[in-house]
């Protein structure tokens, strides 16, 4: 019969470290084409993520990571025909854990069953994101904040978020001209990212933010040039890593691959991104 483990000594599994948010593309593609997009949602992409796929790459964090919330992104979240099933998923996988549904709200009436998942998946809110302050926009906004207060009637928790307010300039040009900032002062980019705070699962694998996620996926439509090679050279965290590495991996601050982004605010004046009237983004 082995020993009992000496007083004081923890035992089982070791806990499961807390972060405080985490986040997933629900799908890439976008109806909205918003200047400088961190996640490159203005460069055409397509896609959606299968909801059983996205299952097989978040399982393996389930009892390594503990985030205080999960974050349903994209791209344009309810471009998915099956949202409410990211919903019950990401509850399913972290029961703790708070979800957050980050939308521009102009499809949210393709999903009427959505209501009842967000409130049955509590706490769980919408951020619905207003992306311009033009009448134009504000006029084609106006049914889906109708329906959101409807829906917030209905007991779901609706916050209404100006983005356009903070929007700053992540890389220069765009497609095969993009190119990064190239400051030189990778501690002060990682300082003032407004992406400090969200990891992203792609793959089954975790990386430190949005723009260097998907930035494989840029070159792979584009083929962005040499002065991408360090961010494209960035390793994300493997399911399968080391408990010191993970832990490594949430405790590091700025790295080299951060450098690619500016290294002072430069505010964005964002044109108006609506698409045109009764547009419809493509998966």
């Amino acid at each position: 019969m082995p020993s009992p483990a000496p007083l004081g000594e923890p035992t089982g599994p070791p806990a499961r470290r807390r972060i405080f948010n985490l986040e997933i593309h629900v799908a890439h593609a976008c109806n909205l084409a918003c200047e400088s997009c961190a996640h490159y949602s203005n460069h055409g992409h397509r896609g959606i993520v299968d909801l059983a796929a996205a299952e097989r790459w978040m399982a393996p964090w389930t009892a390594r990571l503990r985030p205080d919330r999960f974050s349903l992104v994209g791209g344009e979240p309810t471009i998915h025909p099956d949202l409410a099933g990211f919903v019950r998923l990401a509850r399913r996988l972290w029961p703790a854990t708070a979800i957050r549904l980050v939308t521009n709200g102009f499809f949210l009436e393709r999903h009427p069953e959505l209501p009842d998942a967000m409130r049955a998946a509590a706490p769980a809110w919408i951020d619905l994101s207003i992306h311009h302050d033009s009448p134009a926009y504000r006029a084609r906004i106006a049914p889906v904040l109708a329906l959101a207060q409807g829906w917030r009637e209905r007991g779901v928790d609706i916050r209404l978020h100006d983005s356009f307010r903070n929007w700053t300039r992540r890389y220069r040009g765009f497609g095969a001209a993009m190119k990064p900032f190239a400051d030189g002062n990778p501690r002060r980019s990682w300082e003032i990212c407004p992406a400090r705070l969200c990891p992203q699962i792609l793959d089954g694998r975790i990386w430190k933010c949005a723009p260097l996620a998907y930035l494989p996926m840029q070159h792979a439509r584009y083929g962005l040039g040499p002065e991408w090679s360090p961010s494209l050279s960035y390793r994300p965290l493997e399911p399968g890593c080391s408990d010191a590495a993970l832990d490594e991996f949430f405790a590091r601050e700025e790295e080299p691959a951060c450098g690619q982004c500016p290294a002072e605010r430069r505010p964005l004046a964002l044109p108006d991104p609506q698409p045109a009237a009764g547009g419809r983004a493509e998966r």
